[in-house]
């Protein structure tokens, strides 16, 4: 009989429900099962989702259901990171409040979320704006400043004039503030920071265990944490005149070069720039510029090597008749090692760009070792080769002929017999400035008293709650200029007082969420039993964006919070995956307006509006973003399709670590095939004698084969994130069912063996579509939920292969292949091999010498 077409509408919001009423993917803590906890990197509730979420929680489900269904006892649960600047724009261009556009959106994306079939457990829902989370997160910070991870010192910041706040280096565009486009200015700040410094050798040290990370994400942080092993010295500085001032101090990992230096530099922030720019209006001047330029390496490394001469000498170390100019330098940070550095523009890009600019001397001190000193210069490209395998010193007295490593260690050896200087360790990494001059986000649990100096916020006054009552019609922190809440008496001495009115960066909400899952209700930041039982985290999903700040500080949390008692635990997140991004093409009108793909059709070749009729320009796949409109709205695809089949296609063709490109002929055929498995699984359930035992008949025999080996090979798959490849397996294994039921009450394979199958189909794809899954389960009549079903186990006999091919060669020339059956003895491969065609035109009537047979893998007929 005819099969009615699977209704998605009907099917999914009614699945959805019963695993409510089911309460089916609430996580239970117990010690009789093996734990195992999923969670994507949680979302920002910007009011609705988009198709990366999809992709993304997609991935997360799929393992939730898989390791359910294997007998894990299974975390996965969903939050919001809902601080930030966005609420406070929305605030200032829509007159709404924060927290109503921060409630509102949850609400929304939390609708969304559920419309896909996630198996998150809802009970355990969390929103860092909520004060019951926030609270927790101040705790924290307390029990960090007790335990001296917490540091107020004065730093550089950007500041933006207009937004009146400070910007994260990623907010400064070309030297402006990205929200208001004011020119950003360098200032300095008070600011609250972690320590993160502490932990800087054994971050570092300690990614070498994390083998089920990958490779690149390492490296970033490797590279973030920048460590480096140089020398510390002095240089003797003397006015033009002669007179001598205090030795500059630099830092440097190419002492080796020290006899190509031509000239020194600081930052226009060093103490001394600060000195000389006090008489001096050129300084002051430059001073000024360079500020301009904000606190971004990246921004400095791309802005032009500009400096100022100070009227200073730095005397060379080994040769103190050589006087080098001392410049304030735009490119130098005082961030890094001193503030300082010598110049060797021979082998430093920005040094060479630098010594061009001003007419400085290039002097080659390192060459490969081919080369002939007398005749090897330098053009426009420094020459780099930093660890000096091919290379040799050259132009450098006592180095001349060394290799780079020897070359350094002889003048550190040196440095230090002359008490000129000394070896040293240094970090990239600085400690985490975690103060932010906006509202919504986490109140910082200080006082600032005129008698007693800092003041922790007493912990039964906590939480220090955000004021409601705040307006955003002029520029700056709300809390600033409130009339009342910063008001407060100390706690101390009872005097009059001010709250401290900077929040937390976001990064610091994000920095211990996954711990809070554990224990989303305790009265304390996380119960020990339950934190002890589920971190760390075993899979842990996001973008490749969150590669270096976000890890690095979740990394920096765990180990902070083992520090004061709240875990026992060094790395929270065992395994990490980074999954691609979802890409469309991109629309555009020829006057250059973007257009949304919903409102592009294709006709005859062409490209044209769905409105205006108007020619489109049709532009490459990229990154879906509201910016270019070339978004598709997951809502509408999930009321045409259903979610099942935006899940499938989001699993589908691609690996996932791989950028997907989201096609509306996809997602068709995506669907297609939901409709073919929904056909497929009826027919096979409507069979007589389906309940019956299976048959032995070879075509069953080899049915049952593989469904064993498509059963085992998809689970293993999934283990190894490799969900395109799986689905592959599940559309080979549909087409053998489909082929083994053949034309209508004429299978071919036994109805209990198509059952078997059906029913293994069913829970293969259940992790991928798990309402058609339901259904699917239903129709077979099989009992309960297919969500909470154990997964299948594959036969062992069934997954050895039977047969073989071997290679057949005559005096061992490849002449043919047969099949046989494994394990053949001689005797008998001899004689099929010698009943071949290609062989015996190969003989051509000669005598057989002998018959090589190497078992299950090559036989070679030898004539003459």
């Amino acid at each position: 009989m005819a099969v009615e077409r699977y209704n998605h509408r009907t099917a999914e919001s009614g699945w959805q429900k019963r695993w409510e009423e089911e309460r089916a993917f609430e996580a239970k803590q117990g010690f009789d099962k093996p734990k195992y906890y999923v969670l994507e990197m949680f979302p920002y509730p910007s009011g609705r989702i988009h198709m990366g979420h999809v992709r993304n929680y997609t991935m997360g489900d799929v393992i939730a259901r898989y390791m359910r269904a294997k007998g894990h006892s299974v975390l996965h649960p969903m939050g919001w990171d809902a601080f930030g600047m966005p609420a406070e724009n929305a605030a200032m261009e829509k007159g709404v409040h924060p927290k109503a556009w921060t409630y509102e959106n949850i609400a929304t994306m939390r609708r969304q979320l559920k419309s896909m079939g996630l198996s998150i457990d809802w009970t355990r829902e969390l929103a860092t704006c909520d004060p019951t989370y926030y609270r927790q997160e101040q705790v924290i910070f307390l029990d960090f400043l007790s335990a001296g991870l917490v540091e107020r010192k004065t730093s550089q910041v950007n500041w933006d004039p207009v937004d009146q706040t400070v910007l994260a280096n990623e907010q400064v565009i070309e030297g402006r503030g990205w929200r208001s486009g004011a020119p950003v200015e360098k200032r300095e700040l008070a600011q609250w920071f972690f320590k993160i410094t502490n932990y800087s050798d054994e971050l570092l040290r300690a990614l070498d265990g994390l083998d089920k990370w990958p490779e690149k994400v390492r490296l970033m942080q490797q590279n973030w944490i920048g460590r480096s092993e140089g020398v510390r010295f002095r240089f003797e500085l003397e006015t033009e005149s002669g007179d001598s001032i205090p030795p500059l101090n630099v830092y440097t990992t190419r002492h080796d070069t020290i006899f190509g230096a031509t000239f020194c530099a600081i930052s226009p922030d060093h103490p001394l720039a600060r000195e000389l720019a006090a008489r001096s209006p050129e300084i002051a001047a430059f001073r000024r510029e360079s500020e301009a330029l904000g606190t971004s390496e990246e921004a400095i490394e791309r802005a032009e090597k500009k400096g100022v001469f100070l009227n200073l000498f730095a005397r060379h170390p080994f040769r103190p008749e050589v006087r080098l100019p001392v410049y304030a330098a735009n490119f130098v940070l005082m961030a890094y090692g001193e503030g300082a550095i010598f110049g060797c523009p021979a082998h430093d890009q920005r040094d060479l760009e630098f010594a061009r600019k001003y007419g400085l001397a290039v002097i080659p001190v390192v060459a490969p070792a081919d080369a002939d000193p007398q005749t090897f210069t330098i053009g426009d490209e420094a020459y780099l080769d930093k660890d000096g395998s091919s290379a040799v010193l050259i132009n450098s007295d006592f180095l001349n002929g060394m290799s780079v490593p020897e070359a350094k260690e002889e003048v550190a050896r040196r440095m230090e017999a002359l008490g000129l200087g000394q070896r040293k360790v240094n970090y990239r990494l600085r400690d985490w400035g975690v103060s932010r001059q906006r509202y919504w986000g986490c109140p910082i649990p200080v006082i600032h008293c005129h008698t007693c100096g800092i003041v922790p916020v007493p912990r039964s006054d906590l939480p220090v709650l955000l004021p409601d009552d705040v307006t955003f019609d002029q520029p700056g922190n709300p809390l600033s200029r409130h009339p009342t809440w910063k008001h407060v008496a100390c706690p101390r001495c009872g005097g009059k007082a001010e709250r401290e009115t900077d929040t937390f960066d976001t990064f610091v909400d994000s920095s211990w969420y996954f711990e809070r899952f554990c224990s989303p209700q305790a009265e304390r930041p996380v119960d020990r039993s339950a934190v002890d039982y589920w971190m760390p985290v075993d899979q842990y999903i996001g973008g490749i964006e969150h590669a270096i700040l976000h890890l690095l500080y979740s990394r920096f949390f765990t180990r902070a919070m083992s520090r004061t008692g709240h875990l026992e635990l060094d790395e929270p997140f065992a395994s990490l995956f980074t999954q691609g991004m979802v890409i469309h093409q991109t629309f555009r009108t020829e006057s250059g307006e973007w257009v949304l793909p919903s409102d592009a059709v294709e006709k005859d070749g062409r490209w044209n509006h769905v409105k205006t009729g108007e020619v489109l320009i049709v532009g490459p796949a990229e990154k879906m973003s509201k910016s270019r409109r070339n978004v598709v709205d997951p809502e509408a695809i999930i009321e045409q399709y259903g979610a099942d089949t935006a899940r499938w296609f989001m699993l589908s063709d691609t690996p996932p670590e791989r950028d997907i490109e989201w096609t509306e002929s996809g997602v068709a055929g995506a669907w297609r095939f939901t409709q073919r498995l929904w056909r497929l699984v009826h027919e096979i359930a409507e069979l007589p004698g389906r309940d019956g035992s299976s048959d032995q008949s070879p075509a069953s025999s080899r049915l049952r084969r593989t469904i064993h080996q498509s059963l085992h090979a998809v689970s293993l798959d999934i283990e190894g994130l490799r969900f395109n490849r799986a689905i592959a397996r599940i559309y080979e294994l549909a087409n053998a069912l489909a082929q083994a039921l053949g034309p209508e009450g004429k299978p071919a394979a036994s109805p209990a063996v198509l059952r078997e199958g059906a029913t293994i189909l069913v829970q293969m794809f259940a992790p991928m579509m798990p309402h058609l899954a339901e259904e699917a389960w239903k129709a077979l009549n099989m009992p309960g939920l297919v969500a909470l079903a154990p997964w299948p186990v594959a036969e062992a006999d069934l997954l050895v292969e039977e047969t073989v091919t071997i290679a057949v060669q005559v005096n061992g020339k490849r002449r043919d292949e047969v099949t046989l059956k494994k394990g053949l003895p001689a005797s008998e491969v001899e004689s099929i091999v010698l009943e071949l065609d290609n062989v015996r035109r190969a003989l051509g009537g000669k005598a057989v010498r002998k018959i090589i047979v190497v078992p299950d893998r090559i036989a070679n007929v030898v004539v003459g």
